[in-house]
């Protein structure tokens, strides 16, 4: 896979082309700021871009403003946002469109899972860090919907919108393959949300609810 690293961090940057090299991937660019990332993405076409969310110029958003654009310029392109804290507000539309992940930089440590949301991401799926979905269903509010799902359907959830799979699903929870389908029909139902058997959408679905209940962000 070809992928374009965007961080100002010269020791990240290299120690994550070395992990990705090692993994068999070739990073064909090296952004140290926003803008070079977008022009690099653009010039070299990548299959995928790994980007922190806070670079230069101004280090707040910058990453996933960025983000935006090159989905703006290459629709079908898959992304990757790290970051050292949680911040949502800036990526749920991304998390939204598909091809799309968003992993506390800690991640990248757990080599192979980390590995396979690359992989993910670039095959059109999304992928959202753990903390993440545990901070956005934390944050119901009295008369939220997701007040209606049991302790259990909330694991679900939490596990669908980091991307897993029905059989991931039910490995991570010990439960029977065709019991997760039950939880998910009625956490579908619980939402008011239409269930589609492709991961990637539910998640869509799930996380473009969560957005627009979270307008505050995290």
């Amino acid at each position: 896979m070809r992928i374009v690293i965007g961080e100002d961090s010269t020791l990240f940057r290299e120690g994550l082309a070395s992990l990705l090299a090692v993994a068999g991937h070739e990073v064909v660019g090296r952004a140290p700021d926003a803008v070079t990332l977008v022009d690099l993405t653009v010039e070299v076409q990548p299959d995928l871009v790994i980007a922190d969310i806070r670079m230069p110029p101004d280090l707040t958003d910058d990453g996933a403003r960025a983000a935006r654009r090159i989905r703006e310029l290459i629709p079908g392109l898959g992304i990757v946002l790290l970051s050292q804290h949680i911040e949502v507000r800036n990526s749920i539309e991304l998390v939204a469109s598909g091809g799309f992940g968003y992993l506390l930089k800690d991640r990248v440590l757990e080599v192979d899972d980390f590995m396979e949301v690359l992989a993910r991401v670039a095959g059109g799926g999304s992928a959202l860090d753990p903390e993440v979905v545990t901070r956005l269903i934390g944050r119901t509010k009295q008369g939220d919907p997701l007040d209606k799902l049991t302790p259990r359907e909330q694991e679900v959830l939490a596990l669908m919108a980091e991307g897993r799979n029905n059989l991931g699903i039910a490995r991570r929870l010990w439960l029977h393959h065709r019991t997760v389908e039950t939880h998910i029909g009625a956490i579908m139902t619980k939402l008011g949300l239409a269930e589609d058997e492709e991961n990637h959408r539910r998640v869509q679905a799930v996380l473009t609810y969560l957005g627009h209940r979270d307008n505050a962000g995290v």
